[in-house]
């Protein structure tokens, strides 16, 4: 069965703020990337500062439970607001049950990043269904997914 967690938007802050929730909850990082990092996109120049801007971080609150989140930028960063900033994110046991949940959930709604293959190895994909709740689904396939360091 599918996990779920929240997933925080920021724009600009997510470092600092991912640092102020470490220092409540305490743990460690297992993965905290930059746009800059990302591969290269064919024809979309990023600024130095959308470069240092948090792509994912991922910080584990409890053995069931994860706190995720990222910074937005150029076209997306107009339309964050406080109260819209998170989605429900999704982690799915299976491509079958990411497609099942993601169909379901975007019937009425609005599909903001269709589902697909992603470059870090994941079957992932982002909607706003017809309540105005932001989702994200993600399956990890196993056999595809990047090693972090």
């Amino acid at each position: 069965m599918a996990t779920v967690n929240v997933y925080l938007t920021f724009n600009g802050e997510c470092r600092e703020a991912f640092e102020f929730y470490k220092s409540v909850f305490g743990g460690e990082f297992p993965y905290m990337g930059t746009f800059g990092e990302m591969p290269p996109q064919e024809g979309k120049e990023l600024s130095q500062e959308d470069k240092d801007k948090i792509m994912h971080v991922t910080l584990p609150i409890s053995k069931e439970t994860v706190l995720m989140g990222s910074d937005t930028g150029g076209e997306w960063a107009s339309n964050l607001k406080i109260g819209n900033n998170f989605s429900v994110s999704i982690n799915a046991d299976s491509k079958d049950e990411a497609d099942k949940l993601f169909n379901g959930l975007s019937h009425g709604g609005q599909v903001t990043m269709p589902l697909a293959d992603t470059f870090w190895g994941a079957y992932f994909g982002m909607l706003t269904d017809k309540f105005g709740i932001n989702w994200m689904v993600n399956y990890d396939d196993p056999s595809k997914m990047q090693q972090h360091p």
